[in-house]
């Protein structure tokens, strides 16, 4: 047996200054990742937004530099840049190499309100980048101080007289830290566009200088959230005119709602705390969702909208079709966790519950056509919903989803443990044959649907559940639906769509994707949910064959296939080392890609003057699961071992829940527009 290590006092680690944020980065940004690159932009924005929020600075920008760096400007005071008796440095050095250091603590913060509660913010990013350089434009001076890995390069110096004010941070993310040091454009717009609807009359502005053509982008909104509300139920039909708009100052908290419903059976609602996105709520959430469901059950009542022997409408039925805004800006917020996903502070529930009872009360008796669309929303939400409890309770007595009878057309897998277990939810019974005869039956099950299902953005769950194809993938799945979800009862920890490669294919893929992003998002944040990639097209020679799942892949075979044979003409290898391989022109190419579709018969394409011919390539076309045989359909899509499967993840739920309306919702309009935008990106069109 090994001797035992000793552990004495000579073991314990003492990291100085910024060192434990370099050691243990994940403690500070959650992470090294994609987020936790963005977590840096964040955390500087943040500072910029807290001086628009004191009254000091009227704009925060974003630049991305060509070089990986990215700098950040606000017209705000100023980072002071006098010596801080604690520390012996100048403020500026403190802030940026002192964990917790910075003015946001204590009651004589010169920030009432700030979103930078743990004071790590930009002592973290200088700590995480490889060189970060801070520019400071205070009472007509410029100065400037640069950093090498959270380590100042020298002191504080001024640089002349400006007549500017505000603070410039400018830094370099460490490559070898963080995974990627590549900024995404469409992240820090999405962030910026918040920063503004949560901050009337701020500007936020983003300047990309990467690539050939800079460009930049800048939000403006004298409306706030009640913009921000507006944009979110863009192109739906709305039943509140105006939208309810509450603004108001509480002791030292100010409460600032907006809610505006629509013609959805969706509920969408955005909290934020001193600006940041609370995506798990709190207890201003909490209070907010208490308040709406008491007031809108007290008018209906007062006003004979329930009738006397029904029961009051539930928080569900209320919040059916809703789009709201929840902010509360406060002194000292207790967020949980470093990344901030949940408000903890308990006072801000009756202050939240307070301002919306009292605001909302008055706009449902100033607007009493709007108030009976509201409140007839939710009585048909409540019908709707005994509907399906009872169509549930059915399918329970029934013991469907307690596991005793699975559908009639599922082929389940032997194995009984759901992390190593899969279904395959693939389309009609010809790919079904295909799947069921390929597949390992050890942990691979089969669930042919049936053309295509219910498109369920346009259907309440009553209606769903009397849909035998979405009922046999709910009994399926087995989690249960709606108020019984309970994701521990998972069947299948992942969950693959595997549809043809064609139009039909497409349409059924994006029905599957609205069924789960609407009725089961946790399966889709959890990452059980994928999408299979058969391939597209068998390109051999002879007994040498390549699958390829693109255009772009079939073209890359041919060539290689032709150079080969080239190659193995050719007796002076070691000069034809020297040479660059022939390829196949794009004229051919051309010509190939036409006699594979079928598009052109003409004798362009015969054997003798089309070289791909010519040179005996054979190229199959596979339009549908139930063309390839049992063992093709294994050896390329189901095989784990070789198959390509993407996961379907939602890096934006405001521009998903956007798209999946746009595609999925009433309004025609919309999706005309969305195809003739989009048109020409098709590479792939099969009608």
């Amino acid at each position: 047996m090994a001797e035992k290590a000793k552990y004495s006092a000579q073991q314990i680690q003492v990291l100085e200054g910024l060192d434990p944020v370099r050691k243990r980065p994940g403690m500070y940004i959650g992470g090294t990742g994609i987020d936790g690159l963005h977590h840096l932009v964040w955390e500087v924005v943040d500072n910029g937004i807290d001086e628009a929020l004191a009254g000091r600075a009227t704009y925060v920008e974003v630049t991305m530099l060509p070089d990986d760096g990215l700098r950040v400007r606000d017209n705000g005071a100023g980072i002071p840049v006098d010596k801080v008796k604690a520390t012996g440095k100048s403020a500026l050095e403190t802030v940026l190499t002192v964990l917790h250091a910075g003015g946001k603590f204590g009651g004589d913060s010169a920030y009432k309100v700030s979103g930078g509660l743990h004071g790590v913010g930009v002592s973290v990013v200088n700590a995480l980048s490889t060189k970060l350089t801070a520019r400071v434009f205070k009472d007509g001076t410029e100065y400037i101080q640069e950093y090498d890995q959270g380590n100042p390069k020298g002191a504080i110096k001024k640089v002349g007289s400006t007549k500017d004010s505000g603070t410039e941070i400018t830094f370099y993310a460490d490559d070898k830290i963080f995974e990627t040091t590549n900024y995404s454009y469409n992240v820090i717009l999405e962030r910026l566009r918040h920063q503004a609807y949560l901050n009337k009359g701020v500007r936020t502005i983003l300047r990309d200088e990467r690539g050939d053509q800079p460009n930049s982008y800048q939000f403006y909104f004298e409306g706030g959230i009640k913009s921000y509300v507006e944009h979110l139920n863009k192109g739906k039909e709305t039943l509140n005119q105006p939208t309810f708009y509450v603004d108001r100052q509480v002791g030292d908290v100010n409460v600032e709602i907006a809610i505006q419903y629509c013609n959805s059976f969706n509920e969408q609602v955005r909290a934020f705390a001193n600006n940041i996105v609370t995506p798990e709520g709190g207890t201003h959430l909490v209070g907010f969702r208490t308040a709406l469901t008491r007031v809108v059950n007290d008018y209906a009542r007062k006003n004979g909208l329930i009738k006397e022997k029904e029961e009051n409408l539930t928080g569900d039925d209320v919040r059916e079709g809703l789009t709201a805004v929840v902010s509360v800006k406060l002194p000292e917020p207790q967020f949980e966790g470093q990344t901030k996903a949940k408000l903890g502070n308990p006072e801000i529930r009756q202050v939240v519950e307070k301002v919306l009872s009292e605001y909302f009360s008055y706009y449902l008796e100033e607007n009493p056509n709007e108030a009976k669309k509201i409140i007839g929303k939710g009585v048909l939400s409540a019908r709707a919903r005994l509907a399906a409890r009872a169509a549930r309770d059915s399918v329970i007595r029934k013991g469907a989803l307690e596991g005793m009878t699975l559908p009639g057309k599922l082929t389940d897998c032997s194995s009984k443990d759901p992390a190593r277990s899969e279904v395959y939810l693939v389309e009609g019974d010809s790919a079904g044959g295909s799947a069921k005869q390929g597949r390992d039956r050890d942990f691979q099950a089969i669930l042919p649907l049936r053309g295509k299902i219910l498109n369920v953005e346009r259907a309440r769950l009553d209606k769903m559940l009397a849909n035998n194809e979405v009922k046999n993938l709910i009994i399926a799945l087995g989690t249960g639906i709606g108020e019984t979800f309970d994701i521990s009862k998972l069947r299948y920890h992942r969950v693959i769509i595997m549809t043809d490669a064609d139009v039909d294919g497409a349409h059924i893929r994006t029905l599957l994707l609205t069924f789960f992003y609407r009725h089961f998002p946790q399966l889709v944040e959890n990452g059980n949910i994928y999408i299979a990639q058969p391939p597209l097209f068998k390109v051999s020679k002879g007994k040498t064959g390549y699958w390829a799942f693109s255009d772009k892949e079939r073209d890359k075979f041919i060539a290689e296939i032709i150079a080969s044979a080239q190659d193995s003409k050719s007796k002076a290898k070691a000069k034809l080392a020297t040479k660059k391989p022939e390829v196949v022109s794009a004229k051919d190419l051309a010509k190939f890609a036409e006699s594979v579709s079928g598009e052109d018969e003409s004798e362009e394409t015969t054997a003798e003057d089309n070289p791909i011919k010519k040179a005996g390539i054979n190229v199959q076309r596979y339009k549908g699961l139930g063309e390839m045989n049992a063992d093709q359909l294994w050896e390329t899509t189901m095989d784990p071992a070789n198959r390509i499967l993407l996961k379907v993840t939602v890096a934006d739920a405001e521009k998903a829940d956007a798209i999946f309306n746009k595609l999925m919702g009433e309004e025609v309009s919309l999706r005309k527009s969305f195809i003739q935008t989009h048109a020409t990106n098709v590479t792939n069109l099969d009608i």
